[in-house]
């Protein structure tokens, strides 16, 4: 099934923050423990450099990510993303589509490298899909991640060149 990456427009912000707010729900991936609301999650995505969608044939968002700058001034050109694909399309590709137009976006606005910190362990797919894409892993931070049950999982920071 193909997908349509887009920017987030009004119309489109209700459904990506529902979405973002499925990942912060399942605590297994973002850092975040409070879901936005509507109004915090605009604001939230209009902070990016990108907020964009991922939508169907049918105009369905099925996810979305954010793209900024992982740091600042000497290392502003390093970006960083964050993913969260809806529940009921995981597993479908929408992921895959998703990082590879956030690294088409990081180029065109700049960016030379993309560093993810915090990618964690247990996410398994997300870990697979970066391989496949092209990141470098850079090591292990044991016990990095606190899950929802209060034990812990590394993380997994990598990266790769734009």
């Amino acid at each position: 099934m193909p997908y349509s990456v887009i920017p987030v427009t009004p119309d489109t912000i209700p459904a990506a923050v529902a979405i973002w707010n499925q990942v912060v729900e399942d605590g297994v991936a973002f850092p975040q423990t409070e879901p936005l609301t509507l109004d915090a999650g605009a604001a939230f995505f209009a902070e990016q450099t990108l907020t964009a969608v991922a939508v169907d044939e049918d105009g369905e968002v099925l996810g979305m990510y954010i793209l900024h700058p992982n740091n600042v001034g000497r290392c502003g050109h390093i970006a960083n993303a964050s993913y969260a694909v809806a529940r009921h399309a995981r597993g479908r590709g929408v992921g895959e589509a998703l990082v590879r137009d956030s690294l088409k976006q990081a180029k065109a606005h700049g960016f030379r490298v993309m560093q993810f910190n915090a990618v964690v362990a247990t996410n398994t797919v997300a870990l697979h899909l970066y391989e496949k894409v092209g990141f470098t892993r850079l090591g292990v931070i044991p016990k990095g991640f606190r899950l929802p049950n209060g034990t812990y999982a590394d993380i997994v920071p990598q990266y790769i060149e734009l």
